[in-house]
């Protein structure tokens, strides 16, 4: 068994000695109690910390270093024998147990039993030995207490067995007779010499006795017999004593000489005559009464205060029915002799309450054995408690926070302050104009109805005392023209406007209640009222302005540390090389400070329909794998969300709907409180979805959502330029070939209104106009084909190129973007296209970094009805690269001004327009033109060349 922890684990152990179940016990203790454990290896270690530290138990060994325990033993004893001292051996003999029992070992314990069972006996000897200790000491100190009342030299105390017998006296009864106490011991106590001597007094005695017998506390006076020397009067109060059982252990009888004070009563009688003619010239109300409380004195001056006559008032029959019961403690008055200043309430003849001082002090004069002088105290009271009430108004004044809780408190406290038991406030609401009830009295509702809204006008009492700031006193409000309620039941009435914020309005059904006092009290408690609510209002508006200026604070640092860590991400995604290091990079800059506590960015897989991981940083615990992120389903992980409808899925509150959605057990379980998950996408191609979660609800506002949502449009940003970069690099294509059936498609709607055929071969320009693409019509006239495109809401410019007798060039400035440039930022590029008026086929390269099914998904989201004809794969590693060598080398205005003169026929033979001509088209000068044209043509062939070994030159000067 373990200790107790209200006695071991309060408690200070020395362990004595070397030995391993010594070492075991000290740790048994440490671990399952609270004990405080002290060691000693010797014995002089032992006495040392016992005679300078406490300590509540000794448990040592046998067999010490020089010595034994017994020796230990027989030395505590010499010191002290209530301390417990456990002897403990696991060699012991009979011998040696009974030297530490006749030494005063508290426990000796022979240690032949396993560990466990060692400690588990040491731990519950060591809790009882204490305990028993313990004990001992409290009924040591209870004696101590009894012994010290017992022989108290100013009270006689006699100690009685449960039959009524005389068992023990203490020294101040033995001086009060003359004969050996010894003697008496055993007999009855009222058998006693000190009241034996007198039937009467014995009688009473027993009776006493015997009730304190039955568990019954009593008191009696008894005077002593007259043969003893300067015989004392006595009161003796008998109390019996119980047992832990609740059963009788004995009666404790205490006497007190009281002879003075029955001294003091008859000279009290003495004078009673003199007391009587006092009493009739006091302006104060004088009773006397026996202890039953029946009148034996009603001086003549009670009709002042009760308004009734000395006969009517000895005809209501006892005291208490005139001052009320439980006026005062007779016990209380016994001791002390008086009782003054006692206030009760009591009512007069007319019905109305008196508040009055009482005094009361114990007499002797003739029959009656209490006076009671009453002082009337009711005006000076109400002031008093109306004063103390608007004190504790103004007090709750400055804990309230709204004009609503004022209202309360004027409306609470207006019975006490002002006496009246109907109140309303009304509060001024600016923005209507009106004057709306605030609070109300009960009694206000009972007497005047229901209290309607009051319009600012003036034409109303309430309205006319706010507007014109006018305090009204009417002793008489039927006798105004402006009263509404005409049913109303109140007459008196006061309207006192509270400042700006509204009127207090207070009534009674008695006509003139409003005397100065009342007058006075109210104008205070309206005052203070109008105060307390110019507080409430300029600490509202502080509220307002700190809020305010918190909750700014608040947003502009989150929206700072949000904003450094975007730059940091921004500046991390432009050294980036790789789609795998922005993933990586993104999650552990969002999970580098305590803001969020998670971050993953995953992939769509359109076979499984889910969100797989492809990176992640932060506290895991194995959340990604507890759960499978299907993709569309409501209650479903709201990155599968995000990815179904392509929008930001805020979730501000994990705890919320626990019980529908299986996910927010396994996210709340890792103490992710709030989540957002960002589509990842840019030109509307999805490169997944990231999500994040945070340690706190409500942890992502409007701000931050925003923020963190062009965040998603940056990363998705910087993928694509990935891909582009890695489609540069990459030495095989895939081609992919599509029919296309979408009428809105601009070069299909053309070739059907035109009645041709277009191609696309490559080249677009993309300017702050729109996009320029460069188209070849076949089968038609130029003329008539531009003459169409210029009908089309879809094309904002046309420009004829060239033109021969079966088709030409068109450069088409298009409203809205491109197909070849979104391709292009995801680094698949627009090979061509061809547009009849019943078909339309286009052709797609895609680097074999890109997944041919994101190329094909951009195609079909920007097309109706899209078919996969073809794919085949080209390895164009020269070509591409050289291609991208020099395409690295122009300018965008160069490959403008080349393509433009390519697609004109310039670079024909014979040409097909001059450089005036496509110069004109550019609106640039010829010359411009022409260094133009050198420029890209020398970039082009120091691409072709530069790095390759030429030919030596065969002129004289060499060639550069």
């Amino acid at each position: 068994m373990t200790a107790s922890p209200t006695v071991l684990d309060s408690s200070t152990v020395l362990l004595v000695g070397t030995s391993e179940w010594i070492s075991r016990f000290a740790a048994t203790l440490e671990t399952r109690t609270e004990a405080t454990v002290r060691s000693a290896r010797t014995e002089a270690d032992a006495f040392d910390i016992f005679r300078n530290q406490s300590v509540d138990c000794f448990v040592s060994e046998h067999a010490l270093d020089g010595t034994t325990g017994l020796e230990l033993l027989r030395e505590i004893r010499a010191e002290t024998t209530v301390l417990p001292v456990i002897l403990g051996t696991d060699s012991g003999s009979e011998a040696i147990a009974s030297e530490a029992i006749r030494a005063g070992v508290t426990e000796y314990v022979a240690l032949t039993e396993s560990t466990e069972q060692m400690v588990a006996e040491l731990l519950d000897r060591t809790e009882r030995a204490i305990r028993s200790a313990r004990r001992a000491a409290t009924r040591r100190e209870r004696a101590r207490q009894f012994d010290a009342i017992f022989n108290d030299s100013r009270t006689a105390t006699w100690v009685l067995d449960p039959e009524g017998s005389l068992v023990r006296v203490n020294r101040t009864a033995r001086e009060m007779v003359d004969e050996d106490v010894e003697t008496v011991v055993g007999e009855p106590f009222w058998t006693l010499p000190w009241w034996s001597q007198s039937n009467e007094t014995e009688t009473e005695v027993r009776q006493v006795v015997e009730k304190a017998l039955d568990g019954t506390f009593g008191n009696v006076v008894v005077p002593q017999p007259s043969h003893i020397a300067n015989p004392r009067v006595i009161e003796l109060s008998v109390r019996p004593v119980e047992d832990e059982r609740g059963d009788l252990a004995s009666v404790v009888v205490e006497g007190v000489d009281i002879t003075e004070r029955v001294d003091l009563e008859q000279d009290l009688r003495r004078s009673e005559e003199l007391h009587r003619v006092t009493l009739n010239n006091m302006t104060d109300t004088v009773l006397i009464t026996d202890e039953a409380g029946e009148y034996t004195y009603v001086c003549p001056n009670v009709h002042f205060i009760f308004g009734y006559t000395a006969a009517e008032i000895r005809e209501r029959g006892t005291i208490d029915g005139l001052l009320g019961e439980d006026l005062f403690d007779r016990d209380e008055l016994a001791e002390e002799g008086v009782l003054k200043n006692i206030e009760c309430t009591a009512t007069d003849k007319a019905g109305r309450e008196h508040t009055l001082l009482v005094n009361v002090r114990e007499v002797s004069i003739q029959d009656g054995t209490l006076l009671f002088s009453c002082r009337d105290i009711t005006k000076r009271k109400q002031r008093e408690e109306a004063l103390a009430t608007l004190h504790e108004t103004a007090r709750d004044f400055l804990y309230a926070e709204t004009h609503q809780e004022i209202a309360q408190h004027v409306v609470g406290n207006t019975l006490g302050v002002l006496g009246l038991d109907a109140s309303a406030v009304y509060l001024f609401d600016v923005d209507t104009n009106d004057l709306r009830p605030a609070a109300h009295s009960r009694a206000m509702r009972t007497l005047n109805g229901p209290l309607p809204t009051v319009h600012a006008d003036g034409e109303t009492l309430p309205s006319y005392s706010f507007v014109e700031d006018e305090v009204l006193f009417l002793d008489d409000v039927h006798e105004t023209d402006r009263l509404e309620n005409r049913a109303t039941d109140l007459r008196s009435s006061a309207y006192i406007p509270l400042g700006n914020h509204g009127v207090f309005v207070a009534g009674s059904t008695r006509v003139g209640v409003f005397d100065d006092v009342t007058r006075e009290l109210a104008d205070l408690l309206a005052v203070t009222a109008v105060a307390a609510l110019d507080r409430v209002t300029r600490e509202s508006r502080l509220r307002d302005q700190d809020r305010t200026l918190q909750e700014q604070n608040e947003q502009l640092t989150a929206l700072n540390r949000i904003n450094e860590t975007i730059r940091e991400i921004d500046q991390a995604l432009v050294q980036a090389e790789t789609r795998a290091e922005i993933d990586h990079t993104v999650c552990e800059r969002l999970t580098a400070d305590d803001r969020l506590r998670f971050a993953w960015i995953g992939s769509i897989d359109p076979t499984t329909d889910t969100v797989e991981p492809r990176a992640w940083a932060g506290t895991e615990r194995g959340y990604l794998d507890s759960q499978s992120f299907a993709v569309g389903a409501e209650d479903t992980e709201p990155a599968g969300r995000t990815a179904a409808t392509g929008e930001v899925t805020l979730v501000t509150n994990v705890a919320a709907d626990l019980r529908d959605e299986p996910w927010r057990k396994d996210a709340l379980s890792r103490d992710y409180l709030s989540v957002l998950s960002i589509p990842l996408v840019y030109n509307d191609l999805v490169h997944g979805v990231l999500t994040v979660y945070a340690p706190t609800r409500d942890a992502f506002d409007d701000t931050s959502k925003a923020v963190l949502g062009e965040l998603g449009e940056t990363i998705a940003s910087a993928l694509s330029a990935i891909e582009r970069k890695n489609a540069l690099l990459t030495t095989s294509m895939t081609r992919v070939e599509f029919a296309v059936d979408d009428p809105s498609f601009v070069l299909s709607r053309l070739a059907r209104e035109a009645n041709c055929t277009l191609s696309y071969q490559g080249g677009v320009q993309q300017s702050s106009e729109g996009s320029y693409v460069f188209v070849t019509v076949e089968d038609a006239s130029v003329e008539a084909v531009a003459d169409a495109a210029s009908q089309l809401v879809a094309i904002d410019d046309v420009r004829q190129i060239s033109a021969d007798a079966e088709g030409g060039v068109l450069r088409l400035r298009l409203t809205q973007p491109f197909l070849a440039l979104e391709l292009a930022d995801h680094g698949a590029i627009f090979r061509e296209a061809t547009a009849d008026p019943s078909n339309t086929t286009l052709v797609v390269d895609s680097p074999d970094s890109i997944d041919v099914r994101t190329i094909t998904q951009l195609v079909r989201e920007t097309f109706s009805t899209v078919e996969l004809r073809s794919k085949q794969t080209l390895d164009q590693s020269i070509e591409r690269d050289l291609y991208s060598k020099f395409l690295e080398k122009l300018t965008e205005r160069q490959f403008e001004v080349i393509q433009t003169a390519y697609y004109s026929g310039f670079f024909e033979s014979p040409r097909e327009s001059t450089g005036e001509e496509v110069a004109e088209t550019l609106g640039i000068s010829p010359p411009a033109f022409s260094k133009h044209v050198r420029t890209v043509q020398r970039k082009l062939f120091a691409t072709l060349f530069e790095g390759r070994d030429l030919p030596a030159a065969t002129s004289a000067g060499g060639v550069k």
